[in-house]
């Protein structure tokens, strides 16, 4: 059976952005399906529509942490507590190991919506050698985040 991690690849390399790939293989264990999984974090690719402001991997993880820990109706304000507790301890650790949570940073500072920025991305291969291992550390991090007690 495939690790979270590996699933997330495999949807990264099917053409789903950062943050589809990270939800995706959470959602559905927590009451949200594959496919609204997927519809629900596309504008989040590439920074938010290619924006490259927030790593789509770490918003994907973040929907994941709110799936998980989210004030819903009718719920006390301490489940919005817990949730920005736990964004916060998730953006502590993704900066640790990665430095930034900053698509364009974490792209050496390339912008993919120029040509240049485009082609030298391409060049480097960092979707692949940089945007698996943000995946990767995304997956893993809220892993160990919501099976911890």
């Amino acid at each position: 059976m495939m690790t979270k991690s590996e699933k997330a690849l495999e949807y990264f390399n099917n053409n789903y952005n950062c943050s589809q790939s990270v939800l995706a293989v959470f959602g559905p264990e927590l009451g949200l399906s594959e496919n609204d999984c997927l519809k629900v974090s596309c504008a989040f690719g590439g920074g938010m529509a290619r924006q490259q402001k927030t790593c789509g991997a770490v918003t994907g993880a973040l929907m994941v942490l709110g799936l998980k820990y989210g004030k819903a109706l009718n719920e006390d304000d301490s489940k919005k507590l817990k949730t920005y507790a736990k964004t916060l301890e998730f953006i502590k650790a993704f900066e640790e190991e990665n430095t930034s949570t900053v698509c364009k940073e974490l792209l050496n500072g390339l912008d993919m919506n120029t040509e240049e920025g485009s082609k030298k991305i391409k060049e480097l291969n960092l979707f692949k050698i940089k945007c698996d291992r943000y995946i990767e550390n995304a997956v893993k991090i809220v892993e160990k985040m919501i099976t911890d007690k």
